[in-house]
């Protein structure tokens, strides 16, 4: 127990003025960290760290928006893609509707007047109505659309409740991961998004105060999709606004040769001969072979490019592009072709988000915070200190100087895992300092027990140590359990204060254990104490 190997020593030494150097950079502001960077040559600042820990939305404010998917247009999305659905499932069976099929409030209605063609076409048209699968009781018995046959000959195929709240509910799922994506490709950090009772997401982004661009990416639902323009407004035709044409209106075939879910990669890029911001995409294989299909079929005519229902530009087809890469401009600005970028990698949303709620939390609140939170840990681990130095002294002394090191270990980690530090996790940080000298409890009274046994010095500290090593193993082992549930269980601050406790259980191990340890045994090497002061 008191012989430590020069390569351990090191070791030991090593993690822990490098865990200590990660935590400094924390300890100044912005400015002063930039002012220094100057101030150094370069490869002085490739040296040293310059991560600091990112502060939450709570501590450095930032900017909060709730959104919420708008059912009305999801359902018009549903309500037609029920509608191709049936016109496909007709087409299949070689039936043509009386006077085609009309999109109601809640779903679609046909007529099928001739009693053979509709007992033909009902066993695909009643297929359509699928039952509702719940991700942890099953099948629940209800099902998306209900279908009703009229005397008449009409047939109305209706989405029900459950279906729509199922969809709902499937759309927010999908929006929370391209928000998420969209955020993240913005260049923010730590942002937290989660959803808020059935179909409105929170998102919180720390340290973003102006909050105008953050909402046009996340409010637009960036659906883009390739299509022909159409020579006159008569037949299958929408009439979409045109940036080319100044906001006037032209017809676009309403069949998509290619949209923006085959994508790849979107880039920000310049146009070589008129030095125009543009934006470079990339198809995957089943988004090249039908863009090269489109344009080997329609060379000379004009492709409208659509986003959001808008014409952004509409180039004539020199000649088929195979090659599954292309370009797309329309007067953009370079922040608007970076921007749109952005929002094709990250894909579309599924639905419509609408904001209901904007709100800009100030610094003023996170800077009382972060006092407050400063002056709860100092005086926490004042107390812990003369405490342990009253009960234990020398020993105490060693065990504080621990305690130290491992709240600096606690920083630098979660300044190279780029963790947030929040208001819980603050409480965190006060919860550790208290459970990490638990360790260092268990075993000077274990080693107190021993010497009352009657063992000699060098033994009672080797038992003292050997034998409360599964104790403290236990004790931390059930808490970093309850740690890592509230981690991938919880959210937002419960996250935040679940990892600065996992942190902390893991470098007790350092500091508890082995710099403690290290500490006596050189202590006692240099004094040879006859009594231990304990």
């Amino acid at each position: 127990m008191l012989r430590f190997s020069t390569s351990k020593v090191v070791a030991t030494l090593a993690v822990i003025v490098i865990g200590l150097a990660l935590a400094v950079p924390s300890f100044f502001s912005p400015e002063q960290r930039k002012a220094f960077m100057a101030s150094v040559p370069s490869w002085v600042t490739a040296i040293l760290p310059t991560r600091a820990i990112v502060l939450g939305l709570d501590l450095q404010g930032g900017s909060q928006i709730v959104l919420e998917v708008d059912r009305p247009d999801l359902l018009r999305t549903m309500s037609q893609g029920l509608r191709d659905d049936v016109r496909r499932a007709l087409r299949e069976e070689g039936v043509q509707a009386d006077g085609g099929i009309q999109i109601t409030p809640r779903g679609v209605q046909l007529r099928l007047s001739d009693p053979a063609a509709r007992a033909k076409a009902m066993p695909k048209i009643q297929a359509l109505s699928q039952p509702i699968t719940d991700a942890v009781l099953g099948q629940t018995g209800a099902r998306t659309v209900d279908v009703r046959e009229e005397p008449n000959g009409a047939i109305q195929l209706a989405f029900t409740d459950a279906g729509i709240n199922a969809r709902v509910r499937r759309a927010v799922q999908q929006a929370i991961e391209v928000v998420r994506r969209r955020v993240d490709l913005g260049g923010t950090t730590e942002p937290s998004i989660q959803q808020q009772g059935a179909d409105r997401i929170l998102v919180q982004v720390p340290g973003l105060q102006d909050p105008q661009r953050l909402e046009e990416q996340l409010g637009k639902t960036a659906k883009l999709e390739f299509r022909m323009l159409a020579d006159s407004a008569a037949g299958d035709v929408d009439m979409l606004s045109s940036r080319d044409a100044g906001g006037q209106k032209v017809p676009v075939e309403r069949r998509v040769m290619a949209d923006g879910a085959d994508l790849t990669d979107a880039q920000p890029g310049f146009d070589q001969k008129t030095n125009e911001p543009i934006v470079n995409f990339k198809f995957n294989l089943r988004g090249a072979q039908r863009f090269g299909q489109a344009t080997s079929e329609n060379v000379g005519r004009p492709m409208a490019i659509v986003l959001d229902n808008e014409v952004v530009s509409a180039p004539r087809i020199l000649q088929p592009i195979t090659g599954g890469q292309g370009q797309i401009s329309g007067r953009f600005t370079v922040q608007q072709a970076n921007d749109l970028s952005v929002l094709l990698r990250a894909g579309a949303l599924p639905a419509k988000l609408n904001i209901i709620e904007r709100r800009t939390v100030g610094p003023g609140l996170g800077r009382d915070s972060i006092e407050a939170g400063k002056l709860a840990t100092l005086v926490a681990a004042v107390l812990v200190i003369c405490m342990m130095f009253a009960c234990y002294g020398v020993f105490g002394l060693f065990a504080n100087i621990a305690l130290i090191v491992h709240v600096g270990l606690i920083l630098g980690l979660m300044s190279v895992l780029e963790a947030t530090m929040t208001l819980p996790g603050i409480a965190g940080i006060v919860l550790t300092i208290g459970t990490a000298v638990d360790s260092n409890v268990l075993i000077y009274e274990r080693v107190r027990e021993e010497v009352r046994a009657g063992r000699s010095i060098p033994s009672a500290l080797q038992a003292g140590f050997d034998r409360a090593f599964a104790t403290i193993v236990d004790s931390n082992s059930t808490m970093a359990i309850a740690a890592v549930i509230l981690f991938f269980l919880g959210s937002g601050p419960v996250r935040g204060f679940a990892v600065v406790f996992i942190l902390g259980i893991l470098t007790t191990v350092i500091t508890a254990v082995t710099l403690t340890r290290m500490m006596i045994a050189v202590w006692y090497h240099r004094f040879r104490p006859k009594v231990l002061p304990i």
